[in-house]
């Protein structure tokens, strides 16, 4: 008997099969525009986007040219890129453009679907960003797509990574801006810190279409956008406390996998504070409780999480460092990978001191600790925008968290042609051994047949481990990591050839689609620059041809085989690796091999399922392959994925409140940058500073004689620089309070006026500007420490039967308004304290100018003529810039004679 919510769906149809009718005459609309675009000419389809842009602004909603705007997307894209969008791609775009999560199988084409509701929304003259996982895919998608857009005669930027200012503001006034998520996270925050406004780089938050949106607003948002200053370095405490750690005991921590968190048990207490007693680092008679020890403790334990919870080649790699140009600076050092994607994370550090904990473990430089200078989580700066919607293969699984926090429905668009991918049940054996035996063999089967095989493993040393045992086969093969990043798109390009074996680490080839047989088009570049003198159409049609045999062959052969070698945590992250294969109808096979001793299956309760093989007595190599082993997977990595979820909803609510004080704090530096005047601010800080002196020093509802008059003289001395009779002025008849603040408030607008007469009434605004905005920079970047040691430690209120949250808020909101107060002072201060030079303390200013640029210029000099005296010396001694022998004796500050292009003393010259 069928239940009412199958009746229901036969009947009704599922709330997504709805989304999608309603779809349909949308499409028809377009779909009957076709032939009256066609018949436009280049120009045309230009004028037509002139048109629209003319009606959106007279009032017409963009629902309304909707039909248009796709039809005319669409004639473009066919003359610019020969690709006529498919119908369930036009769905895509109307999804997108209605502000959703458009659920597209891996090779739909999502990078087109894009440009439909962008080129829609860039109708406004608002701009929109297309967000990409990576530079790369930035770079290539703008390069790509900006075909479509120069024919729709809209323009089209790209943001990377160490772009020149001018170069990134251009990008964001184009109509369509592609960029990666980190990038633009960290471009508002750099905006934000800008003392000018004509320096900002981006002009709002209109429209936002997020590729790979799962990976972006879940994976990565766990961790916040921070930039960060130098503080204080303490690499010798991190280098004597690594010193003894690698000899604890197991008796002297606890390790909780599920967790992710390791602890010093009462026993690791004890030896820990006999190690540091006996080393010097806790002085002696000091206990590891005494507050004094904080520091001590808090890096003890970061040296304990940098041993026991990250291992090298899974969480971190370690590689030669070297600067933006790619040239080595001499040390390695420590990058972290992501776990999701596999990808290397440069430049992003863990904080809390835990990054230099692995760089002390690792025996690298260690980089100085960092105090933050302003951050923002994804979440909320995704938040920004008006409307945002995404695109991936994967995220009905995480509906909930989309819809939770950004308010974005997911739905699921039908495929083009029906998937003709065949799911294995997973096979799960006794032992990692017995695993990794069956996957070689079961490698060997699809490779002897021709079948490329796409094989998923979760870290680098896995992926190696992998790798060895296929060389011992004698089965050739490609290995994808992230120490093989920059060939990614090569080596995915090649993994759909026939008899192609490619080991990929968590990241099957995201961005460049797996197509079978190879890619076509790498095929003819590569041809065309061996081969440069050949005819290109020429090369193109021979290779072409050659390409459609392969791909006939490898579907003969069954298409991709994705042999994924455990599960993660995430569905999500399998179902991305299942969705390389059977892309476009193209036939594939997917199957999962896991053993109990995986990560996901030993943490999550493989002792029942180890008694039920028992009982069955399975021999040494057998599988135990059933739909209901699935079943209980997927409970499994549901209960992770609720948690997961938990943990960033939590941690979301605490950022809010830091959110809500972020935007106050940058709305207010907007107003103070676009005022042309801030006199009447800064009077009435001034003000409210004399009102708050007032009230310390002469209480309200109190005597005369009870007033601190001598108090408050002095602090009118420090902070407005006044000297005022305030004693007299007490002393006389009639005389309140109020009297006092108002003739305050008289004689310090007087000095600042005559201050303002003697600067000049526009120099005068502009330090009053920049005294300002420093003064804000600073007391924020304070609070934001002050909120992080908070956040650090509310959560011990729990054990008072208190909520942290609500402590966290309430004492957030004093902090603030306490930031604000001082805020003010500071300001009154500073502003007090400021006076014109005097004729000859501006001619003494200049001397020390002049008196610097000589030094420099003489230094500048005696090093040249050193260079050129070693050069001539050189010629005459048979110099050899590979025989230090041959050197001479170099300058510590002089170039290295090896030619690196560092200084000797970074370089050969370096003390060890």
């Amino acid at each position: 008997m069928l239940g009412f919510g199958t009746l229901a769906r036969k009947v009704f149809g599922t709330p997504n099969d709805r989304k999608v009718k309603a779809t349909r005459p949308l499409i028809e609309k377009i779909n009957a525009l076709e032939p009256d675009f066609e018949k436009l000419s280049d120009a045309g389809l230009i004028e037509k986007t002139e048109e629209l842009k003319k009606r959106v602004a007279e009032g017409e909603s963009l629902d309304a040219v909707l039909p248009e705007a796709f039809a005319n997307c669409r004639e473009a894209a066919k003359r610019a890129l020969g690709l006529r969008a498919f119908d369930v791609q036009l769905m895509g775009g109307i999804f997108l453009h209605q502000g959703n999560i458009a659920e597209m199988k891996t090779g739909e084409g999502k990078t087109l679907v894009a440009t439909f509701p962008a080129y829609l929304n860039a109708l406004t003259g608002k701009g929109v960003h297309i967000v990409t996982v990576n530079d790369y895919l930035a770079r290539r998608d703008a390069e790509w797509m900006g075909k479509v857009y120069a024919a729709l005669g809209l323009e089209t930027g790209v943001v990377v990574p160490q772009q020149p200012d001018d170069e990134k503001r251009a990008a964001y006034q184009a109509d369509i801006t592609y960029a990666t998520n980190n990038e633009l996270g960290f471009d508002y925050l750099r905006d934000n810190m800008k003392a000018e406004l004509k320096d900002m780089a981006q002009r709002g938050h209109h429209f936002a279409i997020v590729d790979e949106v799962d990976s972006i607003l879940i994976d990565e948002a766990r961790t916040p956008l921070i930039i960060s200053g130098p503080a204080q370095d303490r690499s010798e405490l991190y280098v004597a406390i690594d010193a003894f750690i690698p000899e604890i005991q197991d008796d002297h921590f606890t390790l909780d996998e599920k967790q992710r968190n390791v602890t010093f048990t009462d026993e690791g207490n004890e030896w820990l504070e006999e190690q540091l007693h006996e080393r010097g680092i806790l002085p002696e008679g000091q206990s590891l409780y005494e507050p004094e020890s904080t520091t001590v403790v808090h890096h003890v334990n970061q040296a304990l999480r940098a041993h026991k919870l990250f291992q090298r080649d899974k969480d971190y790699i370690v590689r030669p460092a070297t600067n933006p140009m790619g040239q080595s600076l001499g040390y390695d050092e420590v990058v972290l990978i992501d776990e999701f994607t596999g990808r290397m994370m440069a430049g992003r550090r863990l904080s809390d001191g835990l990054h230099q904990a692995i760089e002390a473990k690792e025996s690298c430089k260690i980089q100085p600790e960092n105090v933050t200078l302003a951050q923002v989580t994804f979440q909320n700066y995704f938040r920004l925008y008006d409307k945002l919607a995404g695109m991936t293969g994967t995220a009905s699984t995480e509906a909930e968290e989309f819809q939770t926090i950004y308010g974005l429905g997911v739905v699921e668009v039908p495929t083009n042609r029906p998937i003709a991918r065949k799911d294995d049940d997973d096979a799960v054996y006794r032992t990692a051994q017995e695993k990794y035996d069956a996957i070689v063999e079961t490698i060997k089967e699809a490779h002897e047949k021709g079948q490329p095989t796409l094989v998923g493993t979760t870290s680098i040393e896995k992926s190696e481990f992998l790798s060895q045992m296929l060389t011992k086969a004698g089965i050739t093969h490609n290995v994808l990591n992230a120490r093989q990043h920059d060939k990614e798109a090569q080596i995915v390009a090649d993994a759909g050839k026939l008899g192609a074996v490619t080991i990929a680490t968590n990241m099957a080839g995201r961005g460049t689609d797996i197509k079978l047989g190879g890619n076509v088009d790498f095929k003819i570049m590569e041809a065309i620059e061996a081969s440069p003198d050949t005819d290109p159409e020429e090369i193109r049609k021979r290779i072409e041809a050659e390409h459609a045999a392969d791909e006939e062959k490898v579907k003969k052969a069954g298409g991709l085989f994705v042999l994924a070698t455990e599960r993660h945590e995430s569905r999500r992250i399998d179902n991305q690796l299942r969705g390389r294969s059977g892309r476009q109808g193209d036939p594939g096979r997917s199957a999962f091999f896991l053993s109990l001793e995986d990560d996901l299956m030993r943490i999550f309760g493989s002792e029942r399922l180890d008694k039920v093989l028992s009982t069955l007595g399975m021999k040494e190599g057998e599988a135990i392959v059933h739909p209901w082993v699935n079943k209980s997977l997927e409970r499994a990595q549901a209960k992770v994925e609720g948690r997961n979820f938990d943990i960033r909803k939590q941690l979301l609510k605490f950022d809010d409140v830091m959110n809500e004080q972020r935007k106050v704090i940058f709305a207010q530096r907007r107003e103070i940058m676009e005022a042309q005047d801030l006199s009447e601010i800064v009077a009435d800080m001034r003000h409210e500073v004399i009102a708050d002196l007032v009230d310390q020093y002469m209480p309200p509802k109190t005597y005369a004689d009870q007033w601190d008059t001598d108090g408050l003289h002095d602090a009118c001395m420090e902070y407005l620089m006044v000297d005022v009779p305030v004693a007299d002025w007490a002393a006389e008849e009639g005389v309140d309070d109020e009297e006092i603040t108002e003739r305050l408030e008289d004689t310090s607008d007087k000095m600042m006026a005559e201050k303002a007469a003697a600067f000049g009434a526009d120099t005068m605004r502009q330090i009053e500007k920049q005294v300002l905005l420093q003064t804000i920079d600073g007391k924020w970047r304070e609070h934001l420490l002050t909120l992080e040691h908070l956040r650090s430690v509310v959560g011990f209120r729990g054990y008072a039967q208190r909520d942290p949250l609500n402590e966290y808020k309430t004492e957030a909101f004093q902090l603030f308004e306490s930031m604000l107060d001082s805020l003010r002072l500071e300001v009154t201060q500073k502003l007090s304290q400021i006076r014109p030079l005097t004729e000859e303390e501006q001619q003494e200013m200049i001397q020390q100018l002049a008196a610097q640029q000589a030094a420099q210029q003489a230094a500048l000099d005696e090093a040249t003529e050193a260079s050129e005296a070693r050069t001539i010396a050189e010629l005459e001694n048979g110099f050899d810039e590979n025989d230090p022998a041959t050197w001479g004796n170099p300058g510590r500050n002089e170039p290295c004679p090896c030619g690196s292009g560092k200084k000797f003393k970074h370089c050969h010259g370096r003390l060890t």
